[in-house]
């Protein structure tokens, strides 16, 4: 037997690893925590109604919806401006082009590549979703930063330390309380799925 085959045949789960995996999950989704700035704490409930209700006053007073992330904050924010805007009837895009992000990182930094962008074409009462697990990536911190400038509205989407410089910047916050990747980014996909499904009139079904 190879040195390969036996990796691969030592290579496994048990349910209860399974379990104690997908109960951390719930636990981090339940227990997320948000907030207004300056750290006042907000009713997780009260905080999903209100990025609700500012999606759809966005949309109706003719601006867009704007997501931005990284690695795989960056699928998330592709995924959500396309199901915010065929699911949701919500006017949306992500910052994603692979051309203009190594063209802006290549000539201004990567630290640059959102904040350029939101400064090129964000408008006055646009919203700025802001997904980072770390809550340090600069390229977000200082969209944010710009986003403010132009006039827009921002919620934020953060994880790992509990006070991470992004938690800081956004009306709206969501932070995960976790330091894994996997755990943050899968609750930071549910969080924005749950303001989109609720505003879409979804009706959870009860476990029997």
């Amino acid at each position: 037997m190879s040195p390969n085959e036996s990796k691969s045949s030592a290579i496994g789960v048990t349910t209860g690893d399974l379990d104690r995996y997908f109960t951390f999950l719930r636990h981090v989704l339940v227990n997320a925590a948000a907030s207004r700035p300056a750290d006042e704490s907000l009713d997780y409930a009260t905080a999903v109604s209100e990025a609700m209700q500012l999606a759809r006053a966005t949309h109706d007073a003719g601006r867009k919806i704007i997501f931005i992330g990284n690695g795989g904050s960056a699928a998330i924010a592709s995924h959500m401006a396309t199901d915010y805007s065929k699911n949701g009837g919500l006017r949306a895009m992500a910052m994603n082009d692979g051309a203009t992000l190594t063209c802006l990182s290549n000539d201004l930094g990567y630290e640059n590549v959102f904040a350029k962008q939101i400064e090129m074409h964000a408008n006055e009462g646009d919203l700025l979703i802001a997904i980072s697990s770390s809550g340090r990536s600069e390229s977000i911190t200082k969209a944010v930063r710009m986003a403010r400038e132009k006039g827009g509205a921002v919620i934020t989407l953060s994880g790992f330390a509990p006070g991470n410089p992004l938690r800081a910047l956004g009306d709206l916050n969501f932070y995960v309380a976790s330091d894994q990747y996997g755990y943050v980014e899968i609750a930071h996909l549910a969080i924005c799925h749950a303001i989109l499904d609720f505003s879409c009139g979804l009706v959870p079904p009860s476990l029997s």
